[in-house]
Parts: structure tokens; C-alpha cells; sequence
């Protein structure tokens, strides 16, 4: 009779428990959703148009450094490629058509990147 009056005093403090834990784990729910509906939903609109404004001025430096380091690129590419040219090497239009692609792609990724902004 002991034991029986000893496991129901447990069972009870353990459904207290867990009572207590359901109770604790809706209000701080309660309040992490009050607290998120109390945001100012213009906020967030105000904050993406700056950043957009902000991307839109970097766009055109950015397109400008890339056409320069894509003319450094190009050079030493011509270079190279008129180099094994002249030494008789055997994979000169590989090397010409690895130029022209990396040429073409760094001109073409800047347009597009300049068309995807709305700039230029």
C-alpha cells in the first residue's frame, strides 16, 4: 500500500511538471509572437530599397573593373597565344580558343550584369 501511495504522489508531481512546462512553453510563444507583430512592416521595404539603391551605384564601377582586368587578361592572353604561335607549339587554337571564350565571357557577364541592375 506504501508503494502504491508513493507512485501516484510521483506521478502526480510529474504531471504537474509537465503542466507547468506546456504552460511556460505557450507564453513564451505568446510573447515571441507578440513581439514579431510588433515590428513596423515598412521597415524591412525601407531597408531593401536602400540596398538596392546602394547595389545600383556599385554596378557601374564594378562592370568598369572587370572590362580593365578583363583587358589585362586579354593581353597576356595574346601574348601567350602569339608566343606558342611563333614557337611552332602544337596546341596553339586551344589556347586562342580558351582566350577568346574567357575574352567574350568577362565582356558578355558584365552586360548582363549591368542589364540584370537596370543600368546602363
Amino acid at each position: 500500500m506504501n508503494f502504491r501511495k508513493k507512485l501516484a504522489a510521483k506521478a502526480a508531481r510529474f504531471a504537474r511538471n509537465k503542466r507547468m512546462q506546456a504552460v511556460l512553453a505557450i507564453g513564451a510563444g505568446y510573447g515571441m509572437l507578440n513581439s514579431v507583430m510588433a515590428q513596423n512592416p515598412g521597415a524591412g521595404v525601407t531597408g531593401l530599397t536602400t540596398a538596392e539603391t546602394n547595389l545600383r551605384t556599385y554596378v557601374d564601377p564594378v562592370c568598369n573593373i572587370v572590362m580593365v582586368i578583363g583587358g589585362i587578361v586579354g593581353l597576356v592572353g595574346a601574348i601567350r597565344v602569339f608566343s606558342k604561335w611563333q614557337n611552332g607549339d602544337q596546341d596553339v587554337t586551344k589556347s586562342l580558343m580558351a582566350w577568346l571564350g574567357s575574352c567574350v565571357f568577362l565582356v558578355v557577364g558584365a552586360l548582363v550584369v549591368k542589364a540584370f541592375f537596370g543600368v546602363g
